[in-house]
């Protein structure tokens, strides 16, 4: 079992900058490839990137790309994701999420457990 905890998140204004942090306990941390997903009120969760259990392998929605970048630290049991340029259409909660295999994936389904989220607010 991997049990995660999103931080990082809050009130910023257009154009800057937030980073989240998704800790993680369990042994198979290291083994696991990991995603963020966002949920706007009224929508439905979205994919926003994910990361291979060594981080060489990242992949963003187009909707982020250039402007966020996933990371891991296996050593800390932690992935990142900073968020530049932020947009007022970025406000979500966003979740972080893992998963039981080494590959990235970019479905929710795919995905076994889950943090309770954080709150990204994005002021014009």
């Amino acid at each position: 079992q991997v049990q995660l905890a999103e931080s990082g998140g809050g009130l910023v204004q257009a154009g800057g900058s937030l980073r989240l942090s998704c800790a993680a306990s369990g042994r198979t941390f290291s083994a696991s490839a990991m995603g963020w997903f966002r949920q706007a009120p009224g929508k439905e969760r979205e994919w926003v990137a994910a990361i291979g259990w060594t981080g060489s392998s990242t992949h963003y929605a187009d909707s982020v790309k250039g402007r966020f970048t996933v990371s891991r630290d296996n050593a800390r049991n932690t992935v990142y994701l900073q968020m530049n340029n932020l947009k007022p259409m970025d406000t979500a909660v966003y979740y972080c999420a893992g998963r039981r295999f080494t590959s990235p994936a970019t479905l929710a389904d795919d995905y076994d457990y889950w943090g309770q989220g954080t709150q990204v607010t994005v002021s014009s």
